[in-house]
């Protein structure tokens, strides 16, 4: 294959307002790869680990691209998630940065070296990233000690004393210290799962992927190994991508949220900025679990079936759908209202109530423990008109047709 090497002027800069701008040269770049490679600077200087320029990825027996014009930039030592649902495009991306696939369009850059474009492609096993896999993919007949040593022994950097040292030293990171020589069986779940992490940051990779790795846990070890999982790459100082599907997981363990749809990126941001300010419709409803009620405007005044909501910034559009959140809702007992609760689910620390409105929608509340009502009971409600949010109507059916660029 080509050789393909970016050109040295290609910079991506902040300007005063935060906004980043290309300036590129692309006749620069050679002709087997007709993709944008572009190198970015950022305000805190910190290294550039991944670059993905237009990433697309096309299956031939797909009419949809399953990845479509992805760009993204991931900076040393940050965990990134790539949150979607299933069939989002999220693993293919994964899969890509990773070697397993091939771009049909598009560049891929780890640590300043070009690693994929449309005709050029560096296997796997030369992108100096390590993989956790779903399953974890750990060898039964070896130890654990050979496992974890299994990545190493082709690594010329590695003597045998030091490949021996640098399997304890992860051992003792991910808190396994004296289990080297038990077998994969011999392990409970999360503890195989710290085996597989163990194994993919031995080598000292620039970036680590893992693909949907507590999916396989119940939900007690799950949320203990988040922490856990963050814990251990932070310490490291090793950048990653945490693919999933778990809002949750994603907002525990990231430092940006990269939420995926129909191949394509609808938001990046950090959790709070996800959660607090989504995007979109989509990004809204798949992260906040949020409430959506059609809504006419009157000026700065939001008409809804339930009652009329003040949002002081404007829109361009006279219809659209109010996002309420189900924890931004306050609930009072108001035998005038038109609302009523049809039920009531008490979760431990907190009561999610059903309520019903008048055109037999229904939209959900959660509320303390001190606010108990009865089923049946007439509420009104109101709303921080900071936490609600209005967005064109039918907005979730179709993303946009144009490419998200994000610096992360």
């Amino acid at each position: 294959m080509s050789e393909c090497h970016p050109p040295k002027d290609a910079l991506f800069n902040p300007n005063a307002h935060g906004n980043w701008l290309t300036s590129t040269n692309r006749d620069s770049i050679p002709n087997s790869c007709s993709s944008l490679v572009q190198t970015r600077l950022n305000p805190m200087k910190e290294p550039v680990i991944l670059n993905l320029s237009q990433i697309t990825k096309q299956f031939s027996h797909h009419s949809q691209a399953a990845v479509k014009q992805v760009s993204l930039t991931l900076l040393k030592g940050q965990i990134l998630g790539l949150l979607g649902p299933s069939g989002c495009g999220k693993t293919t991306l994964l899969r890509i940065i990773a070697g397993f696939e091939q771009p049909t369009q598009g560049t891929v850059e780890i640590a300043g070296q070009l690693v994929a474009c449309e005709k050029s492609f560096l296997p796997p096993e030369k992108r100096n990233t390590g993989m956790v896999f779903q399953d974890y993919a750990l060898f039964p007949h070896l130890t654990i000690a050979e496992n974890i040593a299994f990545g190493l022994k082709r690594l010329e950097k590695f003597s045998r004393q030091s490949l021996l040292s640098r399997v304890q030293e992860v051992l003792q990171l991910v808190s396994l210290s004296g289990l080297e020589k038990r077998y994969p069986h011999q392990l409970s779940g999360g503890q195989q799962q710290r085996v597989a992490l163990a194994r993919a940051l031995a080598p000292q990779p620039e970036l680590i992927l893992l693909d949907e790795p507590l999916s396989n846990l119940d939900v007690q070890v799950r949320q203990y190994l988040r922490h856990e999982i963050r814990h251990i790459i932070k310490a490291t100082g090793i950048s990653a991508i945490f693919v999933t599907h778990d809002q949750e997981e994603a907002m525990a363990i990231c430092d940006q949220i990269a939420v995926m749809r129909q191949g394509k990126l609808e938001q990046v941001g950090t959790p709070e900025e996800i959660y607090a300010q989504p995007a979109s419709r989509f990004v809204a409803e798949f992260v906040t679990q949020a409430n959506f009620l059609p809504a006419k405007r009157a000026g700065n005044i939001w008409q809804t079936e339930i009652g009329t909501w003040e949002i002081p910034e404007s829109t361009a559009f006279e219809q659209g759908e109010l996002m309420l959140r189900q924890e931004d809702i306050l609930l009072k007992p108001d035998e005038t209202a038109s609302v009523v609760i049809c039920d009531r689910q008490f979760l431990g620390r907190e009561y999610r109530y059903c309520l019903q409105t008048p055109s037999g929608n229904q939209i959900h509340a959660r509320t303390t423990t001190n606010t108990q009502l009865s089923i049946g009971t007439k509420v009104s409600l109101s709303v921080n008109a900071n936490a609600a949010q209005v967005f064109p109507l039918n907005s979730i059916q179709t993303p946009s047709s144009d490419p998200v660029s994000m610096v992360v």
